[in-house]
């Protein structure tokens, strides 16, 4: 069998695309170390979002990397892209501030790394 070099097309379920535009804006919220300081409850109601993005976002990269073949390079950083952000799903609130900033910052860099991804995969 030849090997492949052209991805096939995107999987269906993908004719809506996701917003990488406010997925990207609200991980930046968190990440930019220029913008005021969020508040307790800013706090929340960003990782609750960026919780939800990753959760779509997941599958999204995962039916874009599946059109092309094992190995490939981007396929394979996606993927792994992919099994972190899921991991990052499992990160606990956290007690106290510091560490509810941090689990936000880990899951706004997965947001972040998921678009990448998505955008890398020909994604639209």
């Amino acid at each position: 069998m030849p090997n492949r070099t052209a991805r096939t097309p995107a999987p269906a379920g993908l004719d809506d695309p996701p917003d990488i535009a406010t997925m990207r804006s609200t991980a930046a919220r968190i990440l930019d170390f220029d913008a005021k300081p969020v508040s307790t409850e800013e706090l929340e109601t960003l990782r609750l979002a960026m919780r939800g993005q990753i959760e779509l976002m997941i599958p999204t990269v995962e039916a874009l990397a599946a059109g092309f073949p094992k190995g490939d390079i981007p396929r394979e950083c996606a993927l792994a892209g992919a099994r972190e952000a899921s991991m990052r799903l499992r990160l606990g609130v956290g007690g106290s501030r510091p560490v509810r900033m941090s689990v936000s910052m880990k899951l706004a860099r997965s947001v972040m790394a998921l678009c990448d991804h998505f955008e890398n995969l020909g994604g639209r």
